[in-house]
């Protein structure tokens, strides 16, 4: 599944990006929140109760960075399922190379 890797990845470095030039110590915390809860889904891992202690917008936006991980992770895996392989002509196991 290299997309959702990748499209993850590209995320977690928006979110960190945002974090650095957020004025306010919730901002700067809830886009740390987002960018932990899809290093969780990329992950397997769970952090919800540990949020659920903290301020409401926290948790809310640890929440949706889980979800869209996870959400990000099975489209990567509908796609690699649905994709067509690529096949060289004349390359493929049923190819007539024997002629």
């Amino acid at each position: 599944m290299p997309s959702a890797p990748k499209s993850i990845a590209s995320r977690i470095d928006w979110c960190r990006q945002q974090s650095t030039q957020a004025c306010a110590p919730l901002e700067r915390a809830e886009w740390q929140a987002e960018e932990e809860g899809l290093r969780d889904a990329l992950f397997n891992r769970d952090h919800t109760t540990q949020y659920q202690q903290g301020p409401l917008s926290v948790f809310e936006r640890y929440a949706m960075g889980l979800q869209d991980g996870h959400a990000m992770l099975r489209a990567a895996a509908v796609n690699q399922h649905f994709a067509t392989p690529e096949v060289t002509h004349g390359t493929h196991a049923g190819a007539h190379a024997a002629r």
